[in-house]
């Protein structure tokens, strides 16, 4: 996850870089996989029915418990739609009882009254909805109408509850036009954080569902400026985005055009951030205890917190791929590879490798850089 707003705001202001040494990972959990919708891009391919094997409450209890122990700096719950669990708020209690930052990810569509006073009752400290494009997009993508209405409708009602809040958008080929349009909306309804995720090849989410590599560098230039003028002009407003670590090499690249002398602050930022973190400071958790290197690599398991705890399991060192996510560098192959930005990236997101080519340590094929970017030349294949 690269903190755009962030990043370039502490790289002008020259604050001190900090170093990345989680001592736990982040973690995100789908409780359940249940949801009320079915979007074309589900990376965990959710629908509306009950799936056999999911953790109870007294094993979801015990896992956040381990989490505390291990020093786990932040909790994401997801789903499915995790307003459908009926423990969700004894889940959320016992982690914030242990100290622990929760966030929550849901589709906005159950946030009705009640739901607005539980969640800020709560302590959340995050609650993240998603609007992948304008109503009839957002309706289509979501398979129902209304959705869009609604989760706007649950932004605007949590924020005026003092819930910090933020829009999730999916960036896609299918709704990458719309987004200035949206970010007008968000705006108006005072939403003050946007994060922009790049698809990824799970679930649901195919490559034919993805933006053009001309249309996503479109999208994060349109980004840049935004986060570059939030900055002269002293908005308060956050823009992240994720699931491709291309973004921090594009960030660099375009500061040094716009204003060359930040770059090296900015680059010293991307050094310490260190690139993809996937097994090493992102983790997942499935609805039925599998523990996997990220929330996309739902076939490759590491184990099960049904029979071992959480911290046995992502301490293990004889899985060969989490091993090769925790190399420094990683046995990269092709453009990625040969990469002269491999530190800033770490090699980017390894799912979208194996999905595309059958090999994890193959390049990325969503990365959007061009190859004079890289320093492969003058050439700019990845922009075709």
């Amino acid at each position: 996850m690269l903190r755009l707003s962030q990043y370039l705001r502490d790289a002008v202001e020259g604050r001190p870089v900090p170093r990345r040494r989680p001592a736990a990972p982040v973690v995100i959990w789908n409780l359940i996989r249940r949801c009320n919708l079915r979007c074309s891009h589900c990376y965990t391919a959710s629908a509306d029915r009950d799936f056999a094997g999911e953790l109870g409450t007294a094993e979801a209890l015990a896992v956040v418990d381990d989490l505390a122990a291990m020093r786990v700096p932040a909790l994401i719950l997801s789903g499915g739609e995790p307003l459908l669990r009926p423990d969700l708020m004894r889940i959320v209690a016992r982690a914030k009882a242990a100290g622990i930052y929760v966030g929550l990810s849901t589709n906005g569509t159950l946030v009705d009254a009640a739901w607005v006073e539980r969640l800020a009752g709560s302590g959340l400290d995050y609650v993240g909805i998603s609007l992948d494009g304008l109503e009839a997009t957002h309706d289509r993508i979501r398979g129902r109408e209304g959705a869009f209405a609604a989760a706007l409708a649950a932004l605007e009602r949590l924020a005026a509850r003092g819930l910090r809040v933020g829009a999730r958008f999916t960036l896609t080929r299918d709704n990458a036009l719309e987004l200035p349009d949206l970010m007008d909306r968000l705006d108006a309804a005072g939403v003050r954080r946007f994060y922009l995720s790049h698809l990824n090849y799970a679930g649901r989410g195919r490559s034919a569902s993805d933006a053009h590599l001309r249309t996503t560098r479109e999208v994060m230039h349109y980004l840049c400026e935004l986060a570059w003028l939030d900055l002269q002009t002293g908005r308060e407003r956050e823009i992240v985005t994720g699931n491709n670590d291309a973004d921090g090499v594009f960030l660099l690249h375009w500061l040094a055009r716009r204003a060359p002398e930040h770059a090296p602050a900015l680059e010293a930022r991307l050094r310490a951030w260190g690139g993809n973190a996937s097994g090493i400071a992102i983790a997942n958790i499935d609805n039925r205890g599998w523990v996997h290197p990220d929330s996309f690599w739902w076939d490759h398991r590491l184990g099960n917190v049904r029979e071992r705890p959480f911290s046995e399991i992502w301490r293990r060192s004889d899985d060969a791929l989490l091993a090769g996510l925790r190399a420094r560098p990683r046995p990269l192959k092709g453009r990625c590879a040969a990469c002269r930005h491999l530190e800033l990236c770490n090699g980017n997101t390894r799912v979208r490798a194996k999905l595309a080519f059958g090999d994890p340590w193959a390049e990325d094929p969503g990365c959007y850089l061009t190859d004079a970017e890289i320093g492969l030349g003058e050439a700019g294949r990845a922009v075709a």
